[in-house]
């Protein structure tokens, strides 16, 4: 039986009509590689993000976990590198949330490293002409929450499964009410980018060998 891969996407927020992520996500392809692909819809809450990733990965036992958000202003696709434990909320969620300066897991480790090879899903994006580099920040709001809760939730709980946060900018439609310099792409060239930097996953293991969460 082949691999299983589980890749979620955000609903708009923000007073947008449209999340890209999303919109990417769920024109991806059925399967990847050898892997069945699994879409799923999450919520841009706090808490609540995390609880649907979780829910997801209990229902599909997937070998591959990418959770996808938007990062307004950015121009590039961006897997992110690392998720740190704080929550810092810029503007309320979509359940009027608005944490400041807390913890997302009490006692948890200061931050979790990606388990997912992004150089080589940053390399396989750009050889494939999708514009894509490495993030070192994934922010503090609900993507953040959704990647540090996922990472800690494989860390503790689904041993062998590996983990990401990706980051894709507003798609082209949005930008036609955005400042004219606003970097935007298309939904379908960030599918195409997805599709590889999943094919690059299943085909790598993550970049550095670190123990994430513990010391030795």
């Amino acid at each position: 039986m082949g691999r299983k891969i589980l890749v979620t996407g955000f609903q708009p927020f923000g007073g947008e009509s449209m999340n890209p992520a999303w919109e990417a996500v769920r024109r991806l392809p059925d399967t990847i590689g050898d892997a069945a692909v699994t879409k799923v819809e999450i919520p841009v809450v706090f808490g609540k993000g995390p609880e649907a990733v979780e829910r997801a990965i209990d229902e599909v036992s997937p070998d591959l976990v990418l959770c996808v958000g938007q990062a307004g202003g950015r121009a590039k696709l961006t897997p992110e590198f690392v998720g740190i434990n704080y929550a810092d909320a810029r503007i309320p969620d979509n359940d009027g949330n608005q944490p400041v300066a807390e913890r997302i897991v009490e006692g948890g480790p200061d931050a979790y490293f990606a388990t997912l090879p992004v150089k080589a899903m940053v390399q396989a994006m750009n050889e494939a002409g999708v514009p894509a580099e490495v993030s070192y920040t994934a922010g503090t709001y609900v993507c953040n929450d959704v990647m540090y809760s996922l990472l800690h939730a494989l860390a503790t709980r689904h041993p062998g499964v590996r983990g990401d946060f990706l980051h894709v900018p507003y798609a082209t439609e949005q930008a036609t009410h955005l400042p004219s310099a606003t970097p935007s792409m298309s939904i379908d060239d960030m599918a195409r980018g997805i599709a590889v930097a999943l094919e690059a996953a299943l085909a790598n293991e993550r970049d550095v060998d670190v123990a994430t969460g513990s010391t030795h």
